[in-house]
């Protein structure tokens, strides 16, 4: 088993929290209610912002053209992101700019830069891997029996495109490349999921 397959059995706790989330499960079923995806949006640009400069500073440390390139093109993945929460911010009347993060994205982003500026690429990658595996999970688990047509089928169809999934496995095979089965990777993978879940749970709480 790969080392990124590991990390991501060793989590699957977490996993499956998150798609049993009642914010997931509003995605799923189109019932969320509008403020709270409303928050999320603004929270998760600014999350995305911090994590394409994560992969910027990978990059930089890559130590082959190859893992440079690739981690460039995850870049590039991020700005696809950024620009389909623009349109949600249209949608919902969110100024992206003007946005002020809540402490559990300032606890995520902090976390993801300092290891970014810290670590070497295999623990970046390792950081960095949770937020991409676990969207294309939801996104396939919501699309598994169809997409209903609702306000939120768009984020669904996102995280269950097969583009999405390839830059997930780009990622995670930076992970197989460059990562360790260590104490430290294990430590810091499932640190990424909780902050992830917690994530969903302060759109949840916060998004009024």
């Amino acid at each position: 088993m790969t080392i990124s397959n590991q990390l991501w059995e060793a989590n699957q706790d977490i996993a499956h929290a998150c798609l049993l989330h009642p914010f997931v499960e509003g995605i799923a079923y189109g019932t969320l209610p509008s403020a709270k995806f409303a928050y999320y949006v603004g929270q998760d640009a600014f999350f995305l912002e911090a994590f394409a400069r994560a992969y910027s500073v990978a990059a930089a440390k890559a130590p082959d053209w190859e893992a440079f390139v690739t981690f460039h093109d995850l870049a590039g993945g991020v700005l696809q992101e950024l620009r389909l929460h623009e349109g949600y911010a249209t949608k919902w009347g969110v100024d992206l700019r003007s946005v002020q993060p809540g402490a559990t994205t300032r606890h995520y982003t902090d976390f993801l830069l300092a290891t970014a500026w810290g670590g070497d690429v295999g623990l970046i990658a390792t950081a960095m891997s949770p937020c991409m595996r676990l969207y294309a999970f939801l996104g396939e688990k919501l699309a598994e029996n169809g997409i209903g047509e609702h306000q939120y089928t768009d984020w669904i169809r996102t995280y269950s495109s097969s583009d999405f999934l390839s830059l997930v496995q780009q990622l995670e095979s930076l992970v197989d490349r460059f990562a360790t089965a260590s104490t430290p990777a294990h430590s810091t993978y499932r640190y990424a999921m909780l902050c992830e879940q917690e994530f969903f749970q302060a759109a949840w709480q916060f998004g009024e």
